[in-house]
């Protein structure tokens, strides 16, 4: 898709919605929506038939389709709207120079890798802030997320991958497989913008070197690569190449977020979403619990924060539909702490049960010095190594970019291996839990060593060492971008994401997949938030 029927496919809805973005983002609204624009509005009510927490992708999808059905809604989102420019005029800062506005509260950034050439030079020292990226720590494992109205569009690599429909099938045994590959995958991928980079830029371009190399090795061991779509505007890509556009993904920007070319959920469907006129966002307010009032209604707790993580204030919110998309650990923290406190206590017990890391492992290999990756490198991927048809160690693994500005012939990966391994949630002296094992990480690297000891030995090349702060430590398993489960499809929910032992409470995040979908997850968690409202909306809200 060209970036020129990109922008003629905005709709007049996302128009309206950006706009009211762009306008509390100027005058400092932690109340975003249409009403925005002026600011003798009276403050949204703190109730509404429709509440929505998170704004990730799937919130994202339940707020506009609630929009769209003429429902009033009220989104909750712990971070902030990232709209304002900062000192530098960006609004998002480099991962070659991050500052506060990298991560969430941190003294100091947390980028997956530690090193470069064992030296400390990847992460600096920041002052707290509640910046873009989170690194939530728990034992043996911590989780990627990203805090703001967006959610993960705003931090990941714009993936838009589909998953293999066999396997699909093998993780949703009880989902209409050919009317989510028919309506629903089309669906959310139309929504989301997704494009592909065009083949003969990409064999020229000198941003995809490091791509190229890595498919040759891939090639010398008889392992095929497949190209893969992006919610990144490609022919913006090419205007940054060209010096006619501003540089984002050709100006190291990714994990700190994307200041141009990205099509992320604030300019899509959250876009569309308050372009409807019904939906209403705060930010800076983390809902803490959540429980059934005697007529039936929700009822919500939530702190409300400042730049400096104070709360300043605890509200409450009253609702008749309570959907949750906070996305993996979000909606698992509410769900069995509501569970485990007694507020909710007819959940399901396999609820916090099925989480996975989707078998995230990174790694590096070292080239030949006639090998090169090239000093400029797009930080986009648009190419995988695919073995997943390896039915003795399925591997699907990105070529991803290391953009240090220089030649460093170092081959990048994140393999996402089928981790059969799962682990399970708890609440702890007010706190959440997962027992998520190192004997569970070394299950993914394992599988990812396989496929890269062939690698090696094929092209007589060898692992970097430097990568993550230990000289003996090959494979980084100790962390995720994709966090999958805690509120399987089917079993903590309905078939639809409707929640076991309560009406009118649904989940539309990444809670619903069973640890594992062997590709980036966000295509998959969009599609299926839009199954689910399509029949919420069809069933539950009828007149």
């Amino acid at each position: 898709m060209t970036a020129k029927l990109m922008q003629h496919q905005l709709t007049r809805r996302q128009i309206l919605g950006m706009a009211a973005l762009q306008t509390a983002a100027t005058l400092g609204f932690t109340r975003i929506g249409l009403q925005s624009a002026r600011a003798d509005e009276p403050a949204a009510v703190e109730s509404a038939p429709a509440i929505v927490v998170g704004s990730g992708y799937g919130a994202a999808v339940a707020a506009l389709r609630l929009g769209q059905a003429g429902i009033r809604t009220l989104v909750l989102e712990m971070g902030r709207l990232w709209n304002t420019a900062g000192a530098d005029g960006k609004i998002f800062c480099n991962t070659a120079a991050p500052d506060q506005r990298a991560m969430w509260f941190k003294t100091r950034t947390e980028a997956p890798l530690a090193s470069f050439l064992w030296l400390d030079v990847v992460n600096r020292d920041i002052s707290p802030y509640p910046g873009v990226l989170d690194r939530v720590h728990f034992d043996h494992m911590s989780v990627f997320v990203g805090r703001g109205v967006g959610g993960g569009s705003l931090v990941n690599g714009s993936m838009a991958v589909t998953p293999l429909q066999s396997y699909f099938a093998e993780q949703f045994p009880t989902v209409d497989v050919t009317e989510m590959y028919s309506t629903y995958y089309p669906r959310a991928r139309a929504m989301l913008g997704v494009n592909s980079v065009d083949p003969a830029w990409f064999e020229s371009t000198e941003w995809y070197r490091f791509s190229r190399t890595s498919r040759k090795a891939a090639a010398t061991t008889g392992l095929k690569t497949t190209f893969v779509p992006s919610v990144y505007d490609f022919g913006y890509m090419q205007r940054e190449a060209a010096g006619t556009a501003t540089r984002s993904a050709l100006g190291q920007e990714v994990i700190y977020g994307n200041n141009y070319g990205k099509k992320s959920l604030d300019k899509t469907y959250l876009a569309s979403a308050l372009g409807t006129g019904k939906v209403t966002v705060h930010t800076m307010e983390k809902v803490t619990g959540i429980s059934r009032a005697g007529d039936g209604t929700w009822l919500l707790t939530a702190q409300r924060i400042d730049d400096t993580g104070a709360v300043v204030e605890t509200k409450q919110y009253g609702c008749t539909y309570l959907f949750l998309g906070a996305g993996s650990l979000g909606t698992s923290e509410l769900l069995v702490r509501a569970r485990q406190t007694g507020a909710l206590p007819a959940l399901d017990a396999s609820v916090g049960t099925g989480w996975g890391t989707n078998g995230n492992v990174m790694l590096g290999r070292a080239n030949h010095l006639w090998d090169t990756v090239g000093a400029n490198q797009s930080t986009m991927p648009v190419m995988g190594i695919d073995d997943w048809a390896n039915a003795d160690n399925p591997v699907f693994a990105e070529i991803a970019p290391l953009p240090t500005g220089l030649e460093h012939w170092v081959s990048l990966y994140l393999a996402i291996t089928k981790n059969p391994e799962r682990a399970a949630f708890s609440w702890d002296n007010g706190a959440l839990r997962l027992n998520w094992s190192a004997a569970q990480s070394a299950v993914s690297v394992s599988m990812a060593k396989k496929l890269f000891d062939r690698i090696n030995s094929a092209n007589a090349t060898i692992y970097r060492y430097d990568l993550f702060g230990s000289p003996s430590k090959i494979f980084a398993d100790d962390f995720t971008y994709h966090p999958l489960g805690g509120c399987v499809l089917g079993r903590s929910t309905d078939d639809y994401g409707r929640v076991k032992g309560y009406s009118r409470l649904y989940v539309t995040d990444g809670s619903l997949v069973p640890g594992n979908i062997g590709v980036n997850p966000f295509v998959t968690i969009t599609a299926l938030a839009e199954r689910t409202m399509a029949r919420v909306l069809a069933e539950d809200t009828a007149p």
